[in-house]
């Protein structure tokens, strides 16, 4: 449906120049959603596809080691999307050691990343309603450290910001003014709570996740905390009891279908075309993450399989397998601390899994070396090459 504008443009000034600042409409759309056969198959087929990914913790040896490392697949993902090149390899380096190949600015806002999901999924936990108070909360942390530590983390914005194009004139988007702000947010936070009505899940994550990224809050750091609002969201709604449902690789591999959406629900209001896309999106990236669980599972049992087969060595060799399941890039020393074994029987083990081609030396170097769980790491890390410049 072609609702038109779904909004209003506001003549505001900065610097002496003239622009024209969008203010949404409240959520939910007017008029309705018109929920056709096909966007009711696609949402069908979404929750089919969580359901069955939700299920799928069930299985899993140890459900907290698979989201421990998919929770950093999705923060690498995120962040490039907003530019960074950090890889998983660099940001697991980084938190192992402090350092990585990649400028510091980039592994350090993937990190925040990592603190900031890791804050709003305890704080869910704990109770906290999903609110204006808590989103405040997480772009703190989102914004703690490196590039957007200057751009009042934690705070809504108190000067005018802009999407595309070097000033408010010459912009392709340009969200609320600040003193329109809290009308827009407090909006946005009743429907959150289903303030008159209720939505259902899936749509109400899908229409909130467009209207935060109009209302654009923060100085920096919409795009990321607009992202993790979808999971923030389905979480809360209980159609998720882990976290394991992330979008950024599907809006990555679509990033020019997604923003141009983004902008055509503001001008054209067409929000179900829309909910398509997203709905489309939630059932790829459930899909799929139920796939990268079976795949994990399968390769550490056959790789368990191999390891048994060195005979004598086999015991230490597992023990060590079993700690680089939870550091798939790590050190010796490292590896010793978390399985209990001396720094020689680690060494030894190590040579033992490069024999069979389990383990990878990436450093090149005698002293100070890095060892990487080479397939474990090929499955986590589809499809997180960093962007070109």
């Amino acid at each position: 449906m072609h609702r038109g504008l779904t909004g209003h443009y506001l003549p505001s000034t900065t610097a002496g120049e003239t622009f024209r600042a969008f203010i949404p409409n409240p959520l939910p759309p007017k008029p309705p959603l018109d929920i056709s056969e096909a966007l009711r198959a696609d949402l069908d087929r979404a929750t089919l596809a969580l359901g069955r990914l939700d299920g799928s913790t069930t299985v899993l040896p140890d459900p907290k080691l698979f989201l421990f490392m998919y929770v950093r697949k999705e923060a690498v993902l995120s962040s490039q999307i907003e530019g960074t090149q950090s890889s998983l390899s660099d940001l697991l380096l980084f938190e192992n050691e402090g350092t990585s190949g990649i400028p510091l600015n980039d592994v350090q806002e993937v990190s925040n990343y990592v603190a900031a999901m890791d804050l709003g999924l305890k704080r869910l936990s704990e109770g906290f309603p999903l609110s204006l108070r808590l989103l405040k909360e997480i772009h703190g942390t989102l914004l703690a450290k490196g590039r957007g530590a200057s751009k009042e983390p934690g705070e809504f914005r108190r000067s005018q910001n802009w999407i595309g194009g070097s000033r408010p004139g010459n912009a392709h988007f340009v969200p609320p003014p600040p003193d329109g702000l809290l009308d827009c947010l407090g909006a946005l936070e009743r429907f959150i709570r289903n303030d008159p009505d209720p939505t259902p899940a899936l749509i109400k994550a899908g229409l909130a996740h467009v209207q935060f990224e109009t209302i654009h809050p923060f100085l920096d750091g919409n795009g990321r905390l607009g992202r993790l609002l979808i999971t923030f969201l389905l979480c809360s709604e209980k159609i998720l009891s882990e976290p394991m449902l992330y979008l950024s690789l599907y809006l990555k591999e679509n990033r020019a279908e997604y923003y141009d959406l983004l902008q055509r629900v503001r001008t054209e209001g067409i929000w179900e075309e829309w909910l398509v896309f997203f709905v489309r999106g939630v059932a790829e990236a459930a899909e799929q993450a139920a796939v990268t669980a079976r795949q994990i599972l399968h390769l550490f049992a056959d790789d368990r399989n191999r390891i048994k087969s060195l005979g004598t060595t086999a015991g230490r060799a597992l023990q060590v397998h079993d700690q680089l399941q939870r550091r798939p890039v790590t050190s010796i020393g490292q590896l010793a601390e978390g399985s209990g074994l001396s720094v020689p029987t680690v060494t030894s083990a190590l040579k033992d899994l490069q024999q069979i081609g389990l383990v990878q030396e990436t450093t090149g170097g005698r002293y100070g070396r890095h060892f990487a769980y080479d397939h474990y790491l090929k499955i986590l890390s589809k499809g997180t090459e960093p962007l070109p410049r």
